[in-house]
């Protein structure tokens, strides 16, 4: 039987004050198993709570009577309870397909799993969902989804997933948009497989199910050195092209939904040397775990503090005690954002950017969120540096903040023989 395994109890919390502990196993709540995460939350939202818990072995009971609200003060090691769904597709372009080998193990997993769409907001394709999963979904209302679709005609995504027993995702999605199901949903555009004609027709067969389909997210097709598939990168032309493309979509369906419904992922722009759009044209929409406006988010951040700068300020727990004001900085990105944030200190004489190029994965590879550990340190050892190194956040989403190559940031700087923050650049514009 699944069970729950408690990581944290936090001190005088409810579970904490009955017994529970970390290593602890939960098993179930008021007599219903338990099976993630989601179960937990949508059983324990009762005032009585009966839990079942294994330690060591041998299964014990208490009880938790709880106030409207208040958090019982656990966490759990993993969200999902009885494993992991695992995808089976095999799109050429799939990042888990370029890693090389002897990462952590954790790298090479293929989560297609829904629930993690509920709780997380990553993308999944829907292929090998089951009746029982579909009544959960409806039963719980596991709302929003979020759903890699690349292409709408059956032929051409069985083509694109490498999946020839993938379902026809439209008719899922109509049944998801029965249930009451808020979706988002992705494109990952790969030249000559499925856009032009294609990509027109996947925008509109799902703009038809707006507004239970809220958005489409367009996203080039990214390929480290280790792709071993036949397709490409796209040419700046036909990054172009794409652009005008789903800009012409985005004019026309804000007039008839008040809403642009289709976003261009912010690696076109960038890329293109364009502006990116104004705050306004993502409706509201938080899609930036997509790459689809965060760099104007990162922009008005910056506007709204950059003319109170007189110096800048920096509190960190790296920095020694009682070093408050830096006098000098070397901020880390990827290749991409580079000139953004260039252009954004040029005036500064305290601030320098330093772009780093993706050595370990191939400099296709141009985001600052998969940059390794290795490479900021290869690059660079023996330049002239600030007195702070500052290193981008999303380099350390692996466990207890590390690298894809496992450094941690502490690491990096005694590697560098410098001070090392780990926060968004924009930061540092705060008075």
């Amino acid at each position: 039987m699944p069970a729950g395994v408690i990581a944290a109890v936090a001190p005088g919390s409810l579970t904490g004050r009955a017994g529970l502990r970390p290593g602890d196993e939960l098993l179930s709540i008021n007599g219903q198993r338990v099976r993630d995460v989601i179960d937990v939350q949508f059983q324990a939202a009762e005032e009585h709570l009966v839990l079942r818990a294994r330690r060591d072995g041998a299964e014990f009971t208490v009880e938790i009577d709880r106030r409207y609200g208040e958090p019982l003060g656990w966490t759990f090691a993993d969200p999902t309870f009885d494993g992991i769904r695992r995808c089976d597709n095999r799109c050429e372009f799939c990042f888990v397909a370029q890693m090389p080998r002897g990462l952590r193990r954790s790298l090479y997993v293929r989560d297609d799993d829904y629930r993690h769409s509920f709780l997380f907001g990553n993308y999944v394709t829907l292929t090998h969902l089951e009746e029982a999963d579909w009544e959960r979904i409806g039963g719980q209302h596991l709302s929003p989804l979020y759903v890699s679709v690349h292409a709408t005609d059956v032929e051409l995504r069985r083509r694109v997933l490498r999946n020839p027993d993938a379902p026809d995702v439209m008719d899922q999605l109509r049944r998801l948009a029965g249930l009451g199901i808020e979706l988002h949903t992705q494109i990952v555009v790969t030249p000559g497989l499925n856009d032009g004609p294609h990509l027109d027709r996947s925008i509109g067969d799902l703009v038809r199910l707006h507004p239970a389909v809220r958005s489409v997210s367009v996203v080039p097709v990214g390929l480290t050195k280790f792709h071993r598939g036949g397709c490409r990168v796209h040419t700046d032309g036909e990054m172009d092209a794409v652009v005008d493309q789903v800009t012409g979509w985005q004019e026309r369906l804000h007039g008839q939904l008040g809403a642009h419904f289709a976003y261009l992922s912010d690696e076109w722009y960038l890329r293109l040397g364009q502006e990116v759009p104004p705050l306004e044209a993502y409706d509201g929409l938080d899609l930036t775990e997509n790459g689809v406006g965060l760099t104007r988010r990162f922009l008005n951040n910056w506007s709204s503090f950059r003319s109170q700068v007189s110096r800048f300020q920096v509190r960190h727990t790296n920095l020694k005690p009682g070093t408050m004001k830096p006098e000098t900085f070397t901020l880390v990105t990827g290749a991409l954002f580079a000139p953004v944030l260039q252009r954004l200190t040029m005036d500064l004489d305290h601030v320098d950017v330093f772009p780093v190029t993706n050595r370990f994965f191939g400099e296709t590879v141009t985001v600052a969120g998969l940059l390794t550990g290795g490479d900021v340190v290869a690059q660079l050892q023996g330049r002239a540096l600030g007195d702070v190194v500052m290193l981008p956040p999303a380099m350390f989403g692996g466990p207890e903040g590390q690298s894809l190559d496992g450094m941690r940031p502490a690491e990096i700087g005694e590697a560098l023989g410098r001070s090392v923050v780990v926060e968004d650049a924009s930061k540092l514009a705060r008075p």
